[in-house]
């Protein structure tokens, strides 16, 4: 287990100057918070190696209370300060695929070290590994709060570039044109919303997580960068509540064009029926096996029955037009 737990971590330690990535091959090399302008930042994939978490936690004298908290392996957003550690733990949508799973993501920060702990293998940070390296920006002359920042806004970043990609590819699907009171339209806006209701979901799962962040009070840790990433995920909200009303409306349309089309058919039938009544009327009575009836022994009865029929019917199709019931 210790093999495997080595082999899913590795470390960049980096400053102003300079830069080195590695790993480790025994878990007594793991020496975080040095004490130096050396900033380090720690990453493990994978949530279940409980004894190994508990060996670098003692050897670098951490918060004992980490190793209860790491040693659960699913957690609800959670920003806990710790002696002049802060733990952060949320769950963060997979978008590179289509059933938008979740994984369990935890962060332990210092004010020179940071140690990131992601439940599955891969992650959208190698824009962040591509800068500390060449050394672009600023983030290797920022303590490790600023690092923090930059992993939570590449989450939010993922977020709205699947977002409006995700937009992109049902807009001309759902688009006005395309509404059809079908089964298949109807089945392809619940999909759109059931996606949307994740990517919410998930955003103010983040969003919370930061607004929790922005109160932080530790020695080392500066919040002024989270307010910014409150205004992203907020904007991401607001997008994604915009486009659920429009899928909302959507719907209602469909209802509102199966309605009208149901009313036409029982309107249509209605007439139908309102004409036929009258002729059913009289070929009712004449179907009567009385002698005497009159009209039965006429030479002409049945041709002038059939007139009558035919100015009934007249009648009847001159008054539903007055009206402008069709």
């Amino acid at each position: 287990m210790e093999n495997d737990f080595l082999k899913n971590t590795n470390v960049i330690k980096y400053s102003n100057k300079t830069y080195a990535k590695n790993g480790y091959s025994t878990i007594s090399e793991i020496k975080l918070s040095q004490g130096t302008d050396v900033i380090e930042w720690l990453n493990t994939y994978g949530i279940h190696y409980e004894n190994e978490y508990k060996k670098v936690v003692s050897q670098n004298n951490l918060d004992d209370f980490l190793i209860k908290l790491l040693s659960d392996v699913d957690h609800p957003n959670k920003v806990i300060i710790l002696e002049n550690i802060l733990f952060l733990t949320t769950r963060v949508l997979i978008t590179d695929n289509l059933k938008l799973e979740s994984e369990q993501m935890i962060f332990i920060v210092s004010q020179d070290f940071l140690w990131s702990i992601q439940e599955k293998n891969g992650d959208y940070f190698n824009w962040i590994r591509e800068r500390l390296e060449d050394n672009k920006g600023i983030v290797r002359k920022k303590n490790a709060d600023y690092l923090l920042f930059l992993l939570l806004e590449s989450i939010v970043d993922n977020y709205q570039d699947t977002y409006l990609e995700n937009v992109e590819l049902s807009s001309d699907k759902l688009s006005s044109e395309n509404i059809k009171p079908t089964p298949e339209f109807t089945s392809l806006v619940e999909k759109r919303k059931q996606e949307l209701f994740n990517f919410k979901k998930a955003t103010l799962s983040l969003r919370d997580t930061v607004i929790k962040l922005e109160k932080v009070q530790i020695e080392g840790f500066n919040t002024i960068y989270f307010s910014e990433l409150k205004e992203q995920t907020n904007n991401l909200v607001s997008n994604i509540d915009f486009e659920l009303q429009e899928l909302e409306s959507k719907i209602n349309l469909i209802f509102s064009i199966q309605g009208h089309r149901l009313n036409e058919v029982m309107k249509t039938l209605t007439i139908l029926s309102v004409i036929f009544i009258p002729l059913t009327f009289l070929a009712g009575i004449y179907g009567m096996n009385f002698e005497n009836i009159p009209e039965l022994k006429s030479e002409y009865g049945y041709f002038i029955l059939l007139g009558v029929m035919f100015f009934v019917t007249l009648i009847s199709v001159w008054y539903f037009k007055r009206k402008r019931w069709f």
